[in-house]
């Protein structure tokens, strides 16, 4: 696959604004409409534009938490790896997983309503017998840097620059 500084400037302003219209994102990127939307289109049927979605603001939804637990399990089998996942997915509140290298094998970010449901969350998940043999929890207090887009430009050439 191969991406040019267009597509590159496309994907950077989506990341930022992906509401914007295509005559937004064409003045944007420097292109006319007609090829920008063309573009748009190809990155979204070769797979690197995978959808659209919301930053929500969880502040004003009430009260949450973030918790991001290190989740050691007891077998290394293939069978073991896929039935914790499964398992793990049947839980919405259980919105990133990561299967990692180190210390323990997966690291998780759960988004809750509070401590308390946490607390079920994490029993549920020990009676659902996925295979945890133990887990670490980190209760976020703050969020310094929120997400803010993958670094494009350095990935697709290596070096930081067209955003």
């Amino acid at each position: 696959m191969s991406l040019d500084q267009f597509d590159i400037k496309i994907l950077v302003h989506l990341q930022r604004a992906g509401r914007c219209s295509n005559v937004d994102l064409a003045a944007a990127v420097g292109l006319s409409e007609s090829p920008c939307l063309a573009r748009t289109k190809r990155l979204q049927e070769i797979g690197v534009i995978r959808g659209y979605g919301a930053d929500v603001a969880l502040e004003k939804l009430g009260d949450h938490l973030i918790v991001f637990c290190e989740v050691t399990i007891g077998n290394h089998r293939l069978s073991d790896f896929a039935r914790f996942e499964a398992g793990a997915g049947r839980y919405p509140e259980i919105v990133e997983c990561y299967n990692v290298s180190g210390g323990y094998d997966y690291l998780l970010k759960i988004v809750v309503p509070g401590m308390g449901h946490f607390h079920a969350l994490m029993e549920r998940l020990r009676d659902d017998d996925i295979g945890i043999e133990k887990f670490v929890s980190r209760i976020v207090l703050r969020q310094p840097l929120g997400q803010r887009g993958y670094p494009v430009s350095l990935l697709v050439t290596g070096t930081p620059g067209w955003e």
